[in-house]
């Protein structure tokens, strides 16, 4: 017997902006409408249930991130780029393929 969801070609999600990898999780970034979205959300492994973090207030400017069960604990050096790799996917569409390696070192900014 035939397996029909194998075989069905996946329907492309008008909402999805991009994706991009950690090396370890695939992320997709999908925006709350077509036109003008005050939000967006990723999700991880092509899971729309299993969201990983959500930015809200794109229009107004007062952007809050809020973070899935389960990601919240991950490091905050990992959540912050994770935070700007979505935000560069959601507004180019670019994928991004991997999280660049630094040895385990956090870099700050001092002003």
């Amino acid at each position: 017997m035939m397996d029909t969801l194998q075989d069905t070609p996946e329907v492309p999600d008008a909402l999805v902006r991009g994706r991009f990898s950690d090396g370890h999780t695939d992320f997709t970034v999908r925006a709350s409408s077509a036109v003008a979205p005050d939000s967006f959300q990723v999700s991880a492994n092509r899971n729309s249930a299993d969201i990983v973090l959500i930015v809200s207030g794109l229009n107004s400017g007062r952007l809050h991130a809020t973070w899935g069960q389960g990601w919240r604990t991950f490091a905050p050096d990992w959540k912050v780029w994770v935070e700007d790799a979505a935000f560069k996917v959601f507004y180019t569409g670019r994928f991004i393929a991997n999280r660049p390696d630094h040895g385990g070192a956090v870099r700050f900014c001092n002003g």
